[in-house]
């Protein structure tokens, strides 16, 4: 019988008190049934949620609340009076699910509460503030199925690729760059792929040696590149690439289209995601060629697109990818509207055919099965740039050891950056782990 009891180990006490009765804003909380939102099927999941003292006469204590399966279909909606200082939204799920709850202001029948005590306490929650009460759980979360079956000829469509590519010389061209910091090596990186480049930052420790290959794969957009994210960990003792998602200057933040998302879209041959995967291996082929790298260590790192990534890659490089870190990882589940599941980004219309049958060879779902890495996959519960029900079903399909890091009160990254702290502790540790070691071992326990 499953249990959930606590987030992932290794997180410091800090990274855990998100789990606890924390303010979604600063006007009202929500404190889950279960500390970190996990529940079996069959079981009440909820929240109890609380108005805080000395509101204002002119803060809503009455809010519409709808319940969402996988953030889709509506089951269930009502109204929750707060007047007596707190109330519950509940419900039971018989199936693997995620629930989303979303809470509005219901002026026109509130309660209102008592003026405040002090001149200028209780001021109300502005309406921005009043549209980010959503509160998420997972149910059974290790039984997600995909929305579709990976294609039959998926495996065989990427190794004609992987030929392609291996056919390419990798023909590096390095330009060195003053470093931002003493003992590191820096250079600008322009390697050749199947039709296009790869470009990025490479940072490694001054003075030979061999290290630990850390290769970071970058989230959606057109910019330029941080040097610093190469030449921190360098000064840490990886030898750190910084891949850029596009074939442009990694200093540029001009050159590739800004709705690359839907270049080609409808063909797999002719996706955007085709060259961006592609070059992604290539960054692993040029590792693999550097004498300072240690020969064993490869670890694949991203944050949402780069996460996308990062799983990509890891699957289609499974005897080389040691270890795959990504926070609230994108991409997934692009049919999930077939299963009921709501999809997030890239966001293709799930009424076109073509591109539906395309992506199904990007979906990082159908990488998944392939992996061979000890991973860590972290993700919020009310994310809806990736939705953490598509993120779950790739989690379900890695068969290496593994570990998830579900954010209860958690956006995507950007909404929500004050959120993600289980995440960076563990990230942090698990890289301070594989530097001294060589490897890492996942919290197995990270569901109870």
């Amino acid at each position: 019988m499953k249990s959930y009891l606590r987030l992932a180990a290794g997180a410091s006490l800090l990274a855990a008190l998100p789990a606890l009765a924390q303010p979604l804003n600063p006007f009202i909380t929500f404190t889950p049934f279960h500390a970190n939102g996990l529940y079996q099927a069959g079981e009440r999941y909820g929240w109890t949620v609380r108005a805080p003292m000395g509101m204002s006469t002119q803060d809503p204590l009455a809010y519409d609340y709808v319940i969402r399966e996988n953030n889709q279909t509506v089951i269930k909606s009502g109204t929750l009076d707060l007047s007596s200082g707190s109330a519950t939204i509940e419900g039971v799920l018989d199936h693997p699910a995620m629930v989303y709850v979303r809470l509005t202001p219901n002026r026109s029948g509130m309660t209102t509460a008592p003026a405040p005590a002090t001149p200028g306490a209780g001021r109300g929650p502005s309406p921005a503030d009043l549209d980010k009460l959503t509160v998420g759980a997972a149910v059974d979360p290790l039984d997600f199925k995909p929305s579709v079956p990976r294609p039959a000829d998926f495996d065989a469509f990427w190794a004609g690729k992987l030929a392609a590519l291996a056919a390419v010389p990798i023909d590096p061209q390095l330009t060195p760059l003053a470093a931002p910091k003493p003992g590191i090596d820096f250079f600008k990186v322009r390697l050749d792929s199947v039709g296009s480049h790869v470009q990025g930052y490479l940072a490694t420790p001054s003075g030979g040696g061999k290290h630990p290959a850390l290769i970071l794969y970058q989230y959606a957009g057109v910019y330029a590149l941080d040097p610093r994210t190469a030449t921190d960990r360098a000064a840490e003792g990886w030898l750190a690439f910084n891949v850029d998602s596009h074939d442009q200057d990694p200093a540029s933040a001009e050159g590739a289209p800004r709705n690359y998302a839907m270049v080609g879209a409808s063909d797999r041959e002719t996706s955007y995601f085709l060259d961006m995967y592609l070059r992604d291996t290539r960054a692993i082929d040029y590792i693999r060629s550097r004498p300072d790298w240690d020969g064993k260590t490869i670890v694949v790192m991203g944050t949402s697109m780069g996460g996308q990534q990062s799983f990509a890659t890891a699957g289609l490089n499974p005897q080389y990818v040691t270890q795959l870190i990504v926070n609230v990882p994108a991409g997934f589940d692009v049919n999930g509207e077939k299963a009921g599941r709501r999809p997030g980004y890239p966001n293709w219309p799930s009424d076109d055919a073509a591109i539906m049958q395309a992506g199904q060879y990007f979906d990082p779902v159908n990488f998944a099965s392939k992996i061979r890495a000890k991973s860590v996959v972290a993700f919020g519960l009310i994310d809806t740039t990736s939705p953490p029900a598509g993120v779950f079903t790739a989690f379900d399909q890695i068969p290496a050891p593994k570990e998830a890091i579900p954010m209860v009160e958690s956006d995507h990254n950007h909404i929500t950056p004050q959120k993600q702290e289980a995440y960076l502790a563990r990230q942090q540790a698990v890289l301070a782990e594989i530097r001294k070691t060589g490897d890492f071992t996942p919290n197995a326990d990270w569901m109870k």
